[in-house]
């Protein structure tokens, strides 16, 4: 039932651009249609509609003071060649004996839509955020729409977007170590037409958790050789109890060009060892499921600290 939905809120979406143009009011002369075309094509047609009679049509370009345009044809459309940017703009049409306003056109130059290219990341399980873009800028109103299934024939729901038509979505339903992936499938939709494209979502390959919080280092009282480094998971982590984290730590003293690493380790505190006494070390700690699924987070931000020196 989702599905038909779905089908049918993109062909409504496609019918219903705006019959006067956004921006313009209605004029006297009667509304202004918008037309849509592809930048750099052979030729694009504007029509008019020649009521019976009518001895002859005149096109004007109000883009350039109302120039009179030649190459008027015998049923009054006029015809654009190699259609670019400099042609945009507003036309229109008129009969050549009473100067009457045949019909007012603007005209919007750009692509059709190329297949998005889908990213997604879970942040912490099970919510799954999803992006695209498209690499070539369509120059004309392009919205989007996301949906996703459990498996190949599952049933269709919509990817909730914040804002309608923006270019990134959310799913907050997952089923936990699910065999089958989730598929995500993103359409593009702009007036020269649409694009789809998908991606398979395996939630055990994409789950990179944020960078731990509240990091500090700190000097134990009697050591001259030893950091207390501590830190938070990272709050966007949901559910820490159930789903606990690895950590691994960077390291790097002042004066020296080459970092070390250790871990990684469970806890969220770790005393760093074997260090020179009273020199100053810059650490980071990145997280990961525990369980080794995905990728470490990017590095947290970097705490400074020296051991305890004597007075």
């Amino acid at each position: 039932m989702f599905k038909m939905q779905w089908i049918l809120s993109i062909l409504i979406f496609l019918l219903s651009w705006p019959t006067v143009y956004a921006g313009t009011s209605q004029t006297s002369e009667g509304p202004v249609y918008p037309q849509y075309a592809e930048l750099g094509a052979s030729r694009v047609v504007l029509s008019c509609p020649v009521p019976e009679g009518t001895s002859g049509v005149e096109w004007r370009n109000h883009t350039t003071l109302e120039t009179v345009l030649k190459g008027v044809q015998k049923d009054g459309s006029f015809i654009l060649q190699n259609a670019s940017l400099a042609q945009e703009g507003e036309y229109s049409c008129q009969d050549a004996t009473t100067g009457q306003t045949l019909r007012r056109i603007h005209l919007q130059l750009g692509y059709p839509p190329e297949k998005p290219s889908i990213r997604c990341r879970s942040i912490s399980y099970p919510v799954v955020n999803c992006s695209w873009t498209v690499e070539t800028k369509t120059l004309l109103p392009t919205s989007f729409f996301a949906t996703y299934r459990h498996g190949l024939v599952g049933e269709v729901h919509e990817c909730v977007q914040l804002v309608a038509g923006d270019n990134s979505c959310s799913i907050t339903t997952l089923q936990m170590f699910s065999t089958s992936p989730y598929v995500l499938n993103v359409t593009a939709v702009n007036p020269l037409g649409t694009a789809t494209n998908f991606f398979l979502i395996f939630l055990n390959q994409i789950i990179q958790p944020d960078p731990p919080e509240n990091l500090t280092v700190s000097p134990i009282q009697g050591l001259r050789k030893k950091l207390l480094v501590q830190w938070k998971p990272p709050s966007s982590w949901l559910y820490p109890e159930y789903f606990p984290l690895q950590y691994r730590i960077r390291y790097l003293r002042d004066g020296s060009s080459i970092s070390r690493m250790t871990g990684p380790i469970e806890q969220t505190s770790f005393i760093l060892t074997g260090i020179r006494s009273g020199v100053t070390y810059r650490i980071q700690v990145a997280a990961k499921d525990f369980l080794g699924n995905g990728e470490y987070s990017t590095w947290s931000l970097p705490a400074s600290g020296a051991s305890w020196k004597p007075e």
